[in-house]
């Protein structure tokens, strides 16, 4: 199929209309205080065009110039408009959770505070989402970012998460998506795994399609991300790919990993036991000795990790409650919450 083409999920055919209720649009903010007026303005408009119920769900993750002040104005004119204050910046991972946990409508829009993705193109997705779609994930194909240090990090990224993951979704960057809330229960967003919510949805199953969407040159505020995110997001695709195949099974890998060493530990030692045999070379100045006992010890190593990681994963899928990744200072226009 061709880069330029639509994606969508090869096994979502027939799918039939699955109407919402109402659209909650999630709304992470750090330090957008020049945006925000612009961005109510965009958000409204395009909301009124789908023709439901929604709300602007709006998450001061920490911001330290006047980004909490103007949102709480807005809030106080727009009862749509619902507020929700962290006590420090989390990181947008945590800002996203804390707006989600607290949606109320069947369709979840998340979308940047920079005003780079365009509300515009939201209600053709929620459109899109109810043809029988679980998620709708933003294509940003013409990205207006510096080529250097945003848009060939960012493909190549992509591309390697790609590979690793066999999901072949482009990109998945961008935080324009709009997800259905029974899936919400399911995701377990902590650290920066934000990025990697199109991938966790379609491992639990999820019914997708991709999009192209509108992108902007950002024109106020300060990009909060850079080159150095690069080394975080091959960090984070290596607890990715550990979560999506072995959090079940822990001991498939450690166990693996360990019949390794162990073969690797009883190859050496044989070696070193045939050359005293053939040559009468000294054993203790042997270095296959030595990697015998070093390769024995990584083998009961990772065989103990095996079966520590299978009691843990048998306590967390036990647990009776969660515990959220972020701590709240206030709301606004949340019901009894505030």
């Amino acid at each position: 199929m061709p880069l330029e083409a639509p994606l969508a999920d090869p096994l979502a055919r027939d799918l039939a209309a699955e109407p919402v209720d109402g659209v909650s649009v999630v709304v992470p903010i750090h330090n957008e205080e020049e945006n925000l007026p612009r961005l109510h303005e965009e958000l409204t408009a395009a909301l009124a065009r789908v023709g439901k119920p929604y709300e602007i769900i709006l998450v001061d993750d920490g911001s330290r110039d006047g980004s909490a002040r103007l949102m709480e104005g807005i809030a106080a004119r727009d009862g749509r408009v619902k507020l929700v204050l962290l006590r420090r910046n989390y990181g947008q991972t945590s800002a996203l959770r804390a707006g989600m946990d607290r949606a109320r409508f069947g369709a979840i829009v998340t979308i940047d505070g920079d005003l780079q993705n365009d509300p515009a193109d939201i209600p053709a997705m929620v459109a899109r989402l109810e043809e029988g779609h679980d998620l709708v994930a933003g294509w940003r194909r013409d990205r207006q970012d510096a080529r250097l240090t945003r848009k060939l990090p960012s493909r190549l990224a992509n591309g390697l998460i790609r590979r690793v993951t066999g999901v072949p979704i482009r990109d998945l960057g961008c935080t324009l998506k709009v997800i259905r809330r029974e899936f919400l229960s399911e995701l377990e967003l902590y650290g920066d795994m934000h990025r990697f919510v199109s991938i966790l949805m379609v491992q639990r199953g999820a019914r997708w399609t991709e999009m192209p969407t509108s992108h902007r040159p950002r024109v106020a505020g300060v990009t909060k991300y850079g080159l150095w995110r690069t080394v975080v997001v091959l960090l984070d695709l290596i607890t990715l790919k550990y979560l999506l195949d072995y959090s079940a099974h822990p001991m498939r890998l450690f166990g693996g990993l360990g019949l390794l060493a162990l073969g690797v530990s009883i190859l050496a030692l044989l070696g070193a036991v045939g050359m005293k045999l053939a040559g009468g070379v000294d054993m203790s100045g042997n270095p296959l000795l030595l990697l015998t006992v070093l390769s024995g010890l990584s083998a009961l190593q990772l065989f103990s990790l095996g079966l520590l990681s299978e009691v843990l994963v048998r306590i967390y899928y036990g647990r009776q409650e969660a515990r959220t990744h972020y701590s709240v200072r206030r709301t606004a226009n949340l019901g009894d919450e505030g």
